[in-house]
């Protein structure tokens, strides 16, 4: 027998001093915020800060642990941090079309994917920390 094969990301909801959201913009879902698979040998907090440097130029600092995103019929665990900037400089890269910090509520229009906007909005609430949202979506990400 086979062992199970699943997918585990991380992703950081980035807010600066100016209480704005980092976002990026990739080819396939648009306006998201940054993340990415956990490479082997990795934890998941330094898969987030990879992911953010890589995608967006932006150097992070976590902030807190917020929850995860399960996707049960595909096999992938999201996990969501709660980030800060800490250097850097606004960079696009292969991985991101655009990247830019945007006013909450304007970053939150901006985000169409899926269910990302729910998972940036369950970071905010720190009264949901720490949450785990199961859901069944088969189709691809």
């Amino acid at each position: 027998m086979n062992p199970p094969k699943h997918i585990v990301s991380a992703a950081a909801v980035v807010i600066n001093e100016q209480n704005e959201l980092l976002l990026i913009k990739g080819p396939r879902r648009g306006w998201e915020m940054p993340g990415g698979q956990v490479e082997e040998g990795e934890s998941l907090s330094q898969a987030a800060i990879r992911e953010t440097k890589e995608e967006s130029g932006i150097d992070i600092e976590i902030v807190a642990f917020c929850g995860m995103f399960q996707n049960v019929g595909l096999s992938i665990c999201n996990t969501m941090f709660l980030a800060k900037p800490v250097g850097g400089q606004l960079t696009a890269s292969a991985e991101s079309l655009e990247c830019g910090f945007f006013p909450i509520e304007e970053a939150l229009e901006k985000v169409k994917w899926k269910n990302f906007r729910q998972r940036i909005e369950y970071c905010l609430k720190p009264e949901l920390h720490p949450f785990c949202i199961e859901f069944h979506d088969d189709s691809n990400i």
